[in-house]
């Protein structure tokens, strides 16, 4: 009888679709084990992203797939694991250690809200059970300090690697701990993309003994010596571009994502942001900067809207403040919101090709 429930439990499981990597939840050995007693049916499963967040959701598809399939008097118990592990990136490029996946937050154009939506999305794979870390690669015009409520100066090591600056349970490293808030970076592009490489390989992500589950990097507006740097010698898992709905942002998201497809760097999607402005005194929705911009750029090439983030003046109080909406308005719709995308980006990455080079022992050849 045990056999038959484990068959039985088996097969409804392969038709289920997980909502976030979009693939059968029994893929990639996603179900570890259908265990039955006198007392209860467990069914364990393990996902490649954080599940905090998504834990209920998760138990829920699968008790409903499995109402059909009768197990006697028996309770069912849906045990949910996570593994993240580290995934393919461009052939060739060196890892960083200490780090298993690095997401680039990119955008064409300045003043779309990029910054923002890469602390409330590095904020959110954290709080769903993730340990994540912070690149703030904008060398120009830094802003991840102010927005992660983080003052003072990284301590150096023996080693002469600095130790990443800590603010809500992740890690962040940033040129403006090096410098003063005020004083402009007057550089030239071999001394950004230095810094660029200093901070990502200088820093010792790590040093707590914890891998970073996710390394966001939010990157400059543009398609500069930055992203080619990143493209070049980063190993990048996947990229996520940043647009506002008006015309003009529409155009240079498109240039950003023209060139992380010239360089195999894949797009898991693209963010509108300020997609409508909610009126604080009566709640009123306005697409002030036009509407379905960002759904017709995923269209068109072919993506996946990840969501819509809205104008609204809490966003960028709470930003200004050190405190995102994520950590100071957990329960809030926009807070919401950027958890649902902070959990398609991450199932996405895992639904990749896995990483097994620290798998495999250095050989070395010696003439005896």
């Amino acid at each position: 009888m045990s056999e038959q429930i484990i068959t039985a439990i088996t097969n409804q499981l392969h038709a289920v679709i997980d909502p976030y990597t979009q693939t059968k939840l029994t893929a990639n050995k996603g179900l570890v084990s259908v265990q039955v007693d006198d007392a209860k049916v467990t069914v364990s499963l393990s996902r490649g992203y954080p599940i905090r967040s998504v834990l209920t959701e998760l138990a829920d598809l699968v008790k409903n797939q499995l109402q059909s399939v009768d197990v006697g008097t028996r309770n069912l118990e849906v045990l949910v694991t996570q593994n993240i592990v580290s995934h393919s990136s461009q052939q060739g490029v060196k890892a960083v250690p200490g780090v298993k996946n690095i997401i680039a937050i990119a955008s064409g154009k300045g003043g779309v809200g990029k910054s923002t939506c890469s602390a409330n999305l590095a904020l959110a794979l954290s709080a769903s059970g993730a340990k994540v870390g912070m690149l703030d690669a904008d060398i120009y015009g830094p802003s991840q300090p102010r927005m992660l409520g983080i003052t003072g100066k990284p301590e150096a090591l023996e080693n002469k690697m600095l130790l990443p600056m800590l603010s809500h349970d992740i890690k962040i490293m940033s040129i403006g701990f090096l410098v003063e808030e005020d004083t402009p970076m007057i550089w030239r592009g071999p001394m950004v993309t230095q810094a660029l490489e200093q901070m990502l390989r200088g820093t010792s992500w790590n040093q707590d003994g914890q891998d970073l589950d996710y390394l966001i990097v939010d990157l400059p507006p543009g398609t500069g010596d930055i992203q080619l740097t990143l493209s070049q010698k980063v190993p990048v898992s996947g990229a996520v571009i940043v647009t506002t709905p008006q015309d003009i942002a529409l155009l240079d998201a498109k240039k950003a994502y023209k060139m992380f497809e010239k360089v195999d760097v894949p797009i898991y999607g693209v963010i509108e942001n300020m997609s409508t402005h909610i009126c604080t005194s009566c709640g009123h929705e306005e697409a002030i900067f036009g509407s379905e911009g960002a759904s017709k750029m995923a269209q068109e090439y072919g993506l996946d809207l990840l969501g819509k983030i809205p104008l609204e003046m809490a966003i960028r109080e709470l930003a200004d403040s050190g405190t995102p909406t994520v950590v100071s308005q957990p329960d809030s719709e926009t807070a919401k919101r950027y958890q649902s995308i902070a959990m398609k980006i991450a199932g996405k990455l895992s639904a990749k090709k896995k990483d097994f080079s620290a798998s495999f022992p250095n050989i070395v050849v010696e003439n005896s």
